[in-house]
């Protein structure tokens, strides 16, 4: 898809999303990044995201990934998204698209398991290995046909049996960010941005052990203004 649909969907002078813009200090081999962001918009979402070739393939998944194999989740594919997008954690302005809270959910590396990804997808099948602080071992996204003549097609994202495959309901077992440690309520409190609308994608029993105890909260730093600010390694 390359970026023109990403950065027409966006006002880079509103949002602090990154434009796509930022050239790689040096070219090295290295494993392909993947990343999770649970991102509470006009209803709560996971974007999935999968580095290849120059740009983060992206899927909507409205319930999130489940580690069983038995459950499929529904992915709506979406536009390709800028490799920097995979550091984003933070506010996008109400108003804007996507406007609302977004998390680091997950991230790590995935390795393809067939030839050629880019055939793969045209195809509607493929299957990759995840390496994550939450999702690991063997997936697969399969492309359903469209539900109407003319309609877009969708996708599911579904587990393998493998080692890593459990009944666990991971996005409510381990709701919080995979980089900050913060729930949706924290990151919209520290960053200014609506904090009851994102307490809102947050599972409840967390937001009432919180309320339970304020001691838990995590704190914002010192003299940081409420404003957006992206997630940057070893920031």
């Amino acid at each position: 898809m390359g970026l023109a649909e990403y950065r027409r969907k966006r006002r880079f002078g509103v949002t602090a999303e990154p434009s796509g813009d930022e050239k790689p200090r040096r070219k090295r081999s290295r494993a392909l990044v993947f990343v999770v962001q649970k991102h509470r918009a006009t209803q709560l979402h996971y974007d999935f995201r999968l580095e290849w070739d120059g740009v983060l393939w992206s899927w909507a998944v409205p319930k999130g990934p489940s580690l069983d194999p038995s459950v499929k989740r529904l992915a709506m594919q979406t536009e390709d998204h800028p490799l920097e997008y995979a550091r984003f954690e933070g506010i996008i302005p109400e108003g804007e698209y996507g406007g609302g809270t977004v998390m680091i959910w997950d991230t790590g590396t995935w390795v393809p398991e067939v030839p050629d990804p880019a055939a793969a997808m045209a195809k509607g099948e493929l299957k990759f290995q995840l390496a994550g602080a939450k999702l690991r071992g063997s997936w697969v996204l399969v492309r359903t046909r469209p539900r109407s003549p003319g309609g877009k097609p969708a996708w599911l994202l579904i587990k393998h049996r493998d080692a890593f495959a459990s009944p666990e309901d991971i996005a409510t077992m381990q709701p919080r960010s995979a980089v900050s440690r913060r729930t949706l309520a924290e990151i919209a409190w520290h960053e200014g941005g609506n904090v009851e609308k994102a307490a809102r994608g947050d599972p409840p029993a967390e937001i009432r052990r919180l309320l339970a105890n304020p001691k838990l909260v995590a704190r914002r730093k010192k003299g940081k203004p409420a404003v957006w600010r992206s997630h940057r390694s070893g920031s």
